[in-house]
């Protein structure tokens, strides 16, 4: 039997930071159950094992615990299940030390729908456990058996509901079914003296990736056949139903985004790097200075991309993973750019499962426009944040005043300025939101 303490915690109250599904995509998403809700028409489930020490991260802290944007990694990987509403049952297998640490999470963020169990000594073990919440065969479980089981990482926040049905899907079918990729890096096999052996050829192989899913009376009887070697060292779900079940699974090509955290540059990946985005293609004078003081100050590759009218420069903006947006405006004072920019951001893969935060800088050259004349025309920023805001998106403003006859004055308030646009990128500040801060 499973070890440790049972909880089930399912707030009453719904939150998500996550934006609504759209309709476009709820009608693409393939069957669904009977009365019309989206999603396969089986019960479905979900096993999130959680209980690693994030050994290759490194850190006191368990990886899935490390706060990304002040928020716990997990959490978001719960936030991306939870808005699925055909999967009925989360479980999550933490550490019995872990457990008041994520009795709190699932209370400060409200998550839904969710069971913890003790993690067992190794991944197998967690998700074993996971599964023995599921059988209905412990006193202490009270959950219903699904048809079929996803398999998770507490570490891949990015999964769409899409994949899940493709996953779902094909397990329902097939009796197991996971998610793959492309190899990226070649696979050489080393001989015993330490040289190289074989060398495989990567178009013949693919990365086994998260999510997976099965047929929870397959997988579940082969956890409980399969030997203690496997389950003390053994990584690969979709064997264990191979071996003990003579399951063979159906391979999914997911999205690029199903990346996992293992390295510590990875939870703050998201939070560091900076595009800057402006409305001219010239880069010279305050505007080169002041990309440069930002590229010192945050210590993160820029980027510059103008804003052209055929947007073209606009989707290299949007196959990246950036949260983070400093808009010059040298043109306008309004917010036409600005605008196409976040309608993008909302459009692109991954959905906005993070705050994405944009510092809209505006210059003012008190030789020719008065100081009050540009405040009034920035005043509809605060009700422009507020709109945006309800879509996961923090805007804030900086004013950048100069006079042309003054270079060191000029030089000296770019400098105030990236550090403002600094201070607000990293606090994510939600109260500053719609604020026009002046340098």
């Amino acid at each position: 039997g499973i070890q440790g303490p049972w909880a089930s915690v399912s707030p009453t109250v719904k939150g998500s930071l996550l934006p609504p599904p759209r309709d476009q995509r709820a009608m693409e998403r393939g069957p669904t159950r009977d009365g019309g809700e989206p999603g396969p028409a089986v019960a479905v489930a979900a096993v999130l094992p959680a209980g690693g020490c994030g050994e290759r991260l490194g850190g006191p802290t368990p990886k899935q615990f490390c706060p990304v944007l002040g928020r716990p990694l997990i959490s978001y990987t719960l936030q991306a299940l939870q808005r699925v509403s055909w999967i009925k049952d989360i479980v999550v297998a933490v550490t019995s030390e872990n457990m008041d640490m994520m009795r709190a999470i699932i209370h400060q963020y409200q998550h839904q729908r969710v069971t913890l169990v003790e993690a067992g000594a190794t991944r197998h073990r967690s998700i074993f456990n996971g599964l023995k919440a599921l059988a209905g065969d412990h006193p202490h479980s009270k959950l219903p058996t699904p048809t079929v089981v996803i398999i998770h990482d507490a570490v891949r926040p990015f999964v769409e509901e899409d994949v899940l049905v493709s996953v779902v899907t094909a397990a329902k079918d097939h009796g197991a079914a996971g998610a793959i990729r492309p190899l990226v890096s070649t696979v050489i096999t080393p001989s015993a003296d330490g040289c190289l052996d074989q060398s495989l050829d990567r178009a013949k192989h693919r990365a086994s990736e998260m999510p997976q899913a099965f047929l929870f009376d397959v997988i579940y009887r082969a956890y409980r056949q399969c030997s203690d070697h496997d389950l003390e060292f053994g990584t690969e779900c979709l064997h264990l139903a191979l071996k003990y079940c003579h399951t063979k699974a159906k391979l999914v090509e997911g999205p690029p985004d199903l990346w996992k955290v293992r390295r510590k540059a990875l939870p703050y990946k998201i939070s560091q790097q900076v595009c800057v985005v402006m409305d001219t293609k010239e880069d010279a004078g305050c505007i080169g200075f002041l990309q440069g003081v930002l590229k010192k100050e945050l210590e993160v590759k820029g980027t510059s991309v103008t804003l052209c009218p055929n947007g073209q420069d606009l989707q290299k903006i949007f196959l990246g993973e950036c949260y983070n947006f400093v808009c010059i405006n040298t043109t306008s004072a309004d917010f036409h750019q600005i605008t196409k920019l976040l309608d993008g951001l909302e459009s692109r893969t991954p959905s906005l499962f993070y705050p994405v935060a944009v510092v809209s800088v505006h210059f003012l050259d008190s030789q020719n426009v008065s100081f009050s004349e540009r405040m009034k025309e920035l005043m509809e920023m605060k009700d422009f944040a507020k709109e945006v805001k309800e879509r996961n998106i923090f805007l804030y403003g900086v004013l950048v005043c100069f006079t042309q006859d003054n270079l060191q004055q000029l030089h000296e308030n770019v400098r105030q300025g990236a550090s403002i646009i600094t201070s607000l990128l990293k606090d994510r500040n939600a109260g500053l939101t719609g604020q026009l801060l002046i340098a």
